[in-house]
């Protein structure tokens, strides 16, 4: 029933900016809760940043203070700025959304239902 899918995805050098996108289709009625989650080669899907259905937001500590999520409900998409990127940002970034929003704040990904294909994100030092 939720359809996402990333863009925005680019190789850029260690200080530069990104923006993702995901472009959200939602045909339940239920708001879902969303996030932005990310993979490195050899390591385990780790969770960026979430937010409630009212638009109430969480970060992991790794990215606090360089990292935004936020929302344009015009465009229908779930977008992550990312700023003062470091080599280890790099992965494979994923959107994520659920409508059982119980514990949004959890930045695990097992708890999130739907997912889209990914983007790509390469930092050089």
């Amino acid at each position: 029933q939720v359809q996402l899918a990333e863009s925005g995805g680019d190789a850029v050098q260690a200080g530069g900016s990104l923006r993702l996108s995901c472009a959200v289709s939602n045909r339940g009625p239920v708001s879902v809760c969303m996030g932005w989650f990310r993979q490195a080669p050899g390591k385990e899907r780790e969770g960026v940043a979430v937010m409630s259905p009212f638009g109430t937001t969480a970060y992991a500590d790794y990215v606090k203070g360089r990292f935004t999520i936020s929302k344009d409900n015009a465009k229908n998409t779930l977008d992550l700025q990312m700023h003062s990127l470091k080599p280890e940002d790099t992965a494979m970034y994923y959107c994520a959304a659920d409508q059982d929003c119980a514990g949004w704040q959890s930045l695990v990904p097992s708890r999130y239902k739907y997912w889209g294909q990914g983007t790509q994100v390469t930092v050089s030092s």
